[in-house]
């Protein structure tokens, strides 16, 4: 007697393939703990460095300049999602990985999904050591709880939409060294932002520029949450709303990069 067989729904099976690429994403990290141990060491080793060299020489008027520079270096090192996830799709391209992957019967959406699901569970992890150092260093969350979980979850969604403008620059890269330059590049977008300074001082053409960079609405979002520092008086609207200014950025830039990366992956070279 036979059995009727149905095709599980396209949620289902994406979510299935996807759990599948994350655990593959996480293996792949296993066994190469220089980069884990890299990626993890590398804020606070910044934190140090700008809270106790930096630290003494700016100054922050009626704040505390390591009170100001935690919440931004965290949204620093979420921006890195982009160097990151360039690099890895650029690596799995170009070693002929992605092909092989890319003739499974497995959801399209899947391998990407699951290096960007694989990428945020390493940077949740990676935020608890920073947290604990930056109170070393006398950083202090004087927030409610729920409003610092809130700039957690925001963090971490800004690092998941960061991720996909990287997988698919990465998908588009011609060579792994080039993509590796170019994430490298990446590090100049937290200096045209308040991630590490305040924009108030900044020439006229600058500061616009800064205050439209994502990274300055949700670093404002998270020293606001975290009940760090004010609102900016007299910023851009992005500034002026820091929360809401961060999450329509991250929708902004999820809903373009998303499908983009997926159809570049569909699509092969």
């Amino acid at each position: 007697m036979s059995t009727l067989r149905f095709a599980p729904s396209t949620t289902s099976a994406l979510a299935h393939d996807g759990t599948a690429m994350l655990g593959r994403h996480l293996r792949r990290l296993r066994h190469n703990p220089g980069l884990l141990i890299l990626t993890q060491s590398m804020p606070v080793t910044m934190l140090l460095f700008f809270g106790y060299v930096f630290g003494s020489a700016l100054a922050v008027p009626g704040e505390d300049y390591r009170a100001f520079l935690v919440p931004g270096l965290l949204v620093a090192t979420a921006a890195n999602g982009i160097m990151t996830g360039m690099f890895q799709a650029a690596q799995d391209t170009h070693r002929g990985v992605t092909d092989r992957l890319r003739t499974l019967p497995i959801s399209r959406a899947a391998v990407p999904l699951g290096q960007a699901l694989g990428d945020l569970v390493v940077t949740a992890a990676g935020t608890v050591p920073f947290l604990l150092v930056g109170l070393a260093v006398g950083w202090r969350i004087e927030g409610s709880a729920l409003r610092a979980a809130g700039a957690v979850g925001l963090l971490l969604l800004f690092r998941f939409a960061t991720t996909w403008i990287g997988i698919y620059l990465g998908l588009l890269s011609r060579s792994e060294e080039a993509a590796g330059q170019l994430g490298g590049a990446t590090f100049l977008l937290p200096l045209l932002s308040n991630a590490y300074i305040p924009t108030n001082g900044l020439p006229g053409w600058l500061r616009t520029l800064a205050e439209w960079n994502p990274i300055s609405a949700v670093a404002t979002a998270m020293r606001t949450l975290f009940g760090n520092a004010p609102i900016p008086a007299d910023g851009a609207w992005p500034i002026a709303h820091p929360v809401a200014g961060s999450l329509a950025w991250c929708v902004l830039l999820i809903a373009v990069f998303l499908p983009l990366a997926v159809r570049r992956y569909a699509e092969g070279t």
